[in-house]
């Protein structure tokens, strides 16, 4: 049976089951095509002079590694011009990206972080890119898009995925009907349908997490992966494996494929902030995908989709993954909740 490609995928979205616009169609291929421009740079490695860092620092307040910078420019370069995006934001860049006067503009808002897990880059293992696009408000025609355009709850996201670059290139995505996943045939240049329907099992016996904030841990989070240690002669019953590779995408991925849970929670070194994780570049298409695959994302005490952004570059605590083990996690929160 011959496989669809991601052109043929979108176009019947629109036609058939009239899922998308043509707009929304359009601008998915943009980025699809950033994406397989990135991965080709990211493969050249040293000899494409993109690893190491730089001596800037971005709005996080991170030290930017030259691919950091690069695919930025890229991501932006690719999708200001296609007529379908009123602005851009990037976790990289402070301020939003409105879409140049030389260019049309469109009726969508585009998030994206070029390049997470950009630690693994110089050390050869996955990372990738993650993308949301939400629709500009009703009121923002005949105005200027501002930064509170963007801070839609990631109820509002119209799609969301990432791109994996790893031993394959691979690029998950939702447009609200399921989660769907393509690999980059490179002798032809296509995006090929691998992964349909992308379902995420209900149970696991395997966690993600960085074991080495363990001081730093809230309780509830403290005794979940201390149940899950026990193994079988603990209270779970079973033994549970650990797995932990820096970059969220290829952990989301690796849950998505075979279930597990993810979790870079809020702790007590993220009192003021609200946790690591960005909600508008991360968190929030990350739950989506994990949402439209049949399992859950929370922060430990409300689902992540329902946050109302306040700014944006805002951090939030993220727990994601089979909808079971997330709601144990979020049990174990309510009921230290209970005892306060």
């Amino acid at each position: 049976m011959r496989r669809k490609t991601l052109t043929q995928f979108l176009i019947e979205q629109q036609r058939s089951e009239q899922i998308i616009g043509p707009e929304l169609r359009l601008l998915v291929e943009l980025v699809a095509r950033a994406c397989k421009s990135i991965g080709h740079v990211i493969s050249k490695g040293e000899l494409g002079d993109v690893l190491g860092s730089l001596e800037t620092e971005n709005i996080q307040g991170e030290v930017q590694k030259k691919l950091d910078v690069i695919a930025n420019e890229m991501f932006v370069e690719a999708n200001e011009w296609g007529g379908h995006l009123a602005a851009l934001a990037s976790e990289e860049m402070e301020a939003i990206h409105p879409v140049p006067n030389r260019y049309p503009k469109g009726e969508y808002l585009l998030l994206f972080d070029p390049i997470d897990g950009s630690s693994n880059v110089d050390v050869d293992l996955s990372v990738g890119t993650i993308f949301s696009v939400l629709r500009a408000p009703d009121d923002a025609s005949g105005r200027e898009i501002g930064e509170r355009d963007f801070l839609q709850p990631g109820n509002q996201q119209v799609a969301a995925g990432y791109a994996i670059y790893g031993p394959q290139t691979l690029l998950v995505l939702t447009l609200g009907q399921g989660v769907f996943g393509f690999t980059l045939d490179r002798e032809m240049g296509s995006w090929i349908m691998t992964h349909p329907n992308m379902r995420v099992p209900k149970q696991t016996n395997e966690f993600a997490i960085n074991a080495s904030n363990e001081r730093h841990w809230n309780e509830p989070v403290r005794r979940y992966i201390d149940d899950c240690l026990r193994g079988e002669t603990g209270p779970r019953g079973i033994d549970f494996n650990m797995r932990w590779t820096a970059s969220m995408v290829a952990d989301v991925h690796r849950i998505l494929v075979r279930g597990g849970v993810f979790l870079y929670p809020a702790d007590t070194r993220h009192t003021a902030s609200g946790g690591k994780l960005r909600l508008l570049y991360e968190a929030n298409p990350m739950a989506m995908l994990i949402e439209q695959a049949g399992g859950s994302a929370t922060t430990g005490t409300a689902r992540i989709l329902d946050v109302e952004p306040t700014k944006l570059h805002q951090r939030i605590g993220v727990i994601l993954g089979s909808a079971d083990e997330v709601a144990r996690i979020a049990a174990y929160h309510s009921l230290n909740d209970a005892h306060r």
